[in-house]
């Protein structure tokens, strides 16, 4: 990096105005940097995956790094953002005798101080008595500390703090680029859809799922797509379940928040191992799994058949009296998956002034209060050795398969045809 009086003049374009990119944006700016952000719509980007009614707030992973991440950032929960922030408990479970990531994960927070109660079978409901499923050959444990929050409240407040803090923003055509335009080891510009190209000293790219669009990913990353689901309860029927901590089912990948505050919805969802499309890539004529530019990627009235069955059994199996209800919406979120859940924050390997921010993983709202810092630091080259070879860019040949060990439900397939037109 250059010096301290360099950094203050050095323009930073970063493409892309979700977590990953706000947060950056933010970080950046407190270090003294120039930022523009650019995305297809103003924050918060109306299908991004960042943007939703809610998202669970936790420590609990059995990958020690990440669980102190998560302790770290629920301070910020507890803080600045304490206002999106709804500390509902949660409920960690799986089917059978044992569950090699749930355990790893209470002992985790365990040796981190925080006192977690296991349970089996119907002393669960003890943490949630509206249950009426059958909870036979089924164990876990309560966190209290846990919660959820409103991401897209949590997104808009971080919003405008970068605008505050002095952020540039561009939306619209002008604001979605649609490629790179390189000269040997560097990026000159970024090609918009308005045909205008746009220079920067450094480009930060933190596209998530829509990254493939624009660089190869190596198999570092996929881009997938998961089910989310909504129902509409009654003010007597929500009421039923509004000290239900947040469940998540391990073994299905099945999990569920309480109903939102006011509009009594009840949102449910599968961080399982999801769907692929297949596109042409513009840039390369390749396929490649990606969401659409467009914002067609947010249709509220499609999901395939086995993902709506998926979450209707989940449903079932924890709350049979609400199962047969309509969804007032359902749709598809896009990840971007990694081998491990790491996420890839690195410097591109063929571009000297390419930082890539991506591979959320279906994990990384969670650490919004520090996220910008960790990336700064990588970009600065200040980041702790561990945390920096995690986040590496690191090609290689080999597909990316089962994940953590955080997911649960059927392998990964590809949408069908007729799938991939209702999207």
């Amino acid at each position: 990096m250059s010096s301290t009086g360099d950094q203050q003049k050095r323009r930073v374009t970063i493409v892309g105005a979700g977590l990953f990119g706000l947060t950056t944006a933010l970080e950046l700016t407190k270090r003294g940097y120039n930022v523009l952000v650019l995305d297809r719509d103003l924050a918060p980007v109306r299908d991004g995956s960042s943007v939703d009614i809610s998202r669970v707030i936790r420590p609990d992973y059995a990958d020690r790094f990440y669980a102190q991440m998560g302790v770290e950032a629920m301070k910020g929960w507890e803080g600045e953002f304490s206002s999106f922030f709804h500390r509902s408990g949660l409920l960690c479970v799986a089917q059978g005798k044992s569950h090699a990531y749930l355990e790893s994960s209470r002992q985790n927070v365990d040796k981190m101080g925080i006192h977690v109660e296991a349970r089996a079978d119907d002393a669960l409901r003890d943490y949630c008595p509206a249950i009426q499923g059958d909870l036979a050959d089924t164990a876990g444990y309560f966190n209290p500390i846990c919660g959820w929050a409103d991401a897209q409240q949590s997104i808009q407040f971080l919003a405008r703090q970068c605008i505050d803090a002095g952020v540039s923003f561009l939306s619209g055509a002008a604001g979605t680029v649609v490629s790179l335009v390189p000269d040997g080891a560097q990026v000159v510009g970024l090609k918009t859809r308005a045909g205008s190209v746009l220079q920067a000293d450094l480009i930060v790219l933190a596209t998530g799922a829509w990254t493939p669009h624009l660089v190869e990913m190596d198999n570092l990353a996929i881009s997938t797509s998961q089910p989310v689901g909504f129902i509409q309860l009654t003010n007597e029927e929500a009421n039923q379940l509004k000290d239900c901590p947040v469940i998540i089912n391990l073994s299905t990948g099945w999990f569920v928040f309480p109903p939102t505050p006011g509009t009594n919805i009840l949102k449910m969802a599968r961080h399982g191992y999801g769907y692929e499309t297949c596109r042409q890539s513009s840039r390369t004529k390749k396929p490649i799994s990606a969401p659409l530019l467009s914002f067609g990627n947010t249709n509220p009235d499609f999901l395939p058949v086995d993902a709506e069955a998926a979450l209707r059994d989940g449903l079932a199996s924890f709350f049979p009296q609400f199962a047969d209800k309509r969804f007032c919406n359902r749709r598809l979120c896009w990840y971007s998956d990694t081998r491990q859940g790491d996420f890839v924050v690195d410097f591109h390997p063929s571009f000297k002034n390419l930082f890539v921010a991506t591979g959320d993983s279906g994990h990384a709202f969670k650490f919004l209060p520090i996220l910008g810092r960790y990336i700064v630091d990588t970009l600065e080259h200040k980041a702790d050795p561990d945390q920096k070879a995690r986040w590496a860019w690191k090609q290689t040949s080999i597909p990316i398969t089962r994940g953590d060990g955080s997911r649960g439900g059927p392998p990964r397939r590809l949408l069908k045809k007729d799938e991939q037109a209702r999207l």
